[in-house]
């Protein structure tokens, strides 16, 4: 009999072996799947979710033979006092085109705070063809009690936008942020909308604009 469980330990331990593995396999890849959704949905375009940094400028003819309406929406998070207003709710863009709108940040609470606007297009094809060269999302946004800036958004609707699509809306939602640290992602083309963008943040940085 002892001889019998004897000859059982070594089975016993390579299937406890193996289901650790296993374990750690699942909870890898677990820990995994969330950001392996974010760049699939990235790729696909799925949940209208849009590129995290700054893209160059398509040089193609723009075509003025058909026109797009470009929507913008920006909402809140509970709990955090901010307010971000566009200054045009809505234009129309030819495929092609690039094309700028400003948004103003505004922190209505009493103390600092650090936000992000996170975008996702509607619908969601169109995601994949909404080019941002420039845009406040890159980033973390710090502002004290008070404070208001205003930042460009600078985009390009590409000429390969299926044709069905006839309007595109763009969702900014802000969420708080507990890492304040804040890092510039500018477009490696384009050199004159950098430059615009650029002006704007230095005015900012040296209290030039509220």
């Amino acid at each position: 009999m002892v001889n019998v469980v004897e000859d059982r330990r070594p089975q016993v331990r390579r299937t406890v072996i193996k289901t650790l593995v296993v374990l750690a396999g699942m909870c890898v890849f677990a820990f995994a799947l969330v950001p392996l959704y974010d760049v699939f949905c990235q790729v696909t375009g799925l949940n209208g979710k849009t590129a995290s940094s700054a893209q160059s400028l398509v040089h193609q003819e723009v075509d003025d033979e058909r026109t797009v309406t470009m929507q913008f929406v920006t909402r809140g998070a509970a709990g955090l006092p901010w307010r971000l207003e566009v200054e045009e709710r809505q234009i129309r863009v030819h495929p092609g085109q690039s094309a700028e709108v400003h948004f103003t940040f505004r922190n209505l609470g009493e103390r600092s705070l650090v936000a992000r606007a996170v975008p996702s297009v509607t619908p969601s094809p169109a995601s994949l063809h909404l080019r941002k060269l420039v845009c406040f999302c890159f980033e973390n946004q710090r502002l004290a009690a008070g404070e208001s800036f205003t930042a460009p958004l600078v985009f390009q609707l590409t000429r390969d936008l299926p044709p069905e699509i006839k309007a595109v809306t763009l969702v900014y939602t802000l969420y708080p942020q507990e890492n304040d640290t804040v890092t510039a992602a500018m477009p490696d083309d384009g050199k004159h909308i950098d430059a615009v963008a650029t002006r704007r943040w230095a005015d900012r940085s040296s209290g030039g604009e509220t």
